[in-house]
């Protein structure tokens, strides 16, 4: 998943995102609203973090001018500010949650996952295939029952595969959710990636679940004969 991260503060923006690439996230961060519109324009996004008090435009102008211009993405703004008003006007401005700072990150986790299952894209609390589970809470994977050990990128890609299930994505597509604005386009970063899950998740198992398919990209799927190798 990757989420854009906007918080103009140095320290907090830090902190929030090595928490979430911690958890497997993407994370992107602007550094005041027009950069927020900038980057939502040019990427896609599973969720955003808005802040309330930003340089330039405002967290509440932000979240309007994404939402008239058809931005359906969940958002969940952050403020210092604790007063009704201020939540029922972040509400009112089109996020989807409201956390008031200081707050706990176990709780920023929980309302991310709460806005993510009721996105478009449903994100179940344990997704199977086959003999695979993900615990996508946890980040447990278990194939025919024994527990495999994943990097944190490792496990955001396979999540990424299997919640696209028997369709095929392209790299562009995963550079897109897996990774963030650093990826270079040009290396064969993911490919790296996909060779390290295999060795993990296909070897050794009479069903091969991640297919190439050349010219397209990948797809995850038990059945034999899926792709080209």
């Amino acid at each position: 998943m990757r989420i854009l991260l906007v918080e103009d503060e140095s320290r907090v923006a830090g902190f929030i995102a090595k928490g979430l690439r911690e958890q497997s996230y993407a994370v992107d961060i602007a550094r005041d609203g027009e950069q927020a519109l900038y980057h939502a324009a040019v990427n896609e996004y599973d969720l955003v973090i808005l802040d309330v008090m930003l340089p330039i435009k405002d967290g509440h102008s932000v979240c309007r001018e994404l939402r008239a211009s058809g931005f359906r993405t969940p958002i969940l703004m952050l403020t210092a500010r604790d007063a009704v008003d201020d939540r029922v006007a972040g509400l009112d401005s089109g996020a989807d949650d409201y956390l008031t700072k200081p707050f706990d990150f176990k709780e920023l986790l929980a309302r991310l996952r709460a806005l993510l299952r009721r996105s478009a894209s449903i994100r179940p609390r344990v997704a199977r295939m086959a003999d695979l589970t993900l615990d996508t809470a946890s980040h447990a994977v278990t194939r025919a029952g024994k527990s495999l050990s994943l990097t944190a990128k490792e496990y955001a890609l396979l999540e990424f595969l299997v919640l696209n299930e028997g369709r095929v994505v392209g790299r562009e597509q995963i550079a897109q959710h897996v990774w963030d604005e650093s990826f270079d386009p040009f290396s064969n970063v993911i490919d790296v990636y996909v060779k390290r899950l295999r060795d993990k998740l296909d070897t050794g198992y009479g069903t091969r679940l991640i297919h190439t398919r050349r010219g397209e990209g990948y797809i995850m799927t038990p059945q034999p004969g899926a792709g080209d190798e």
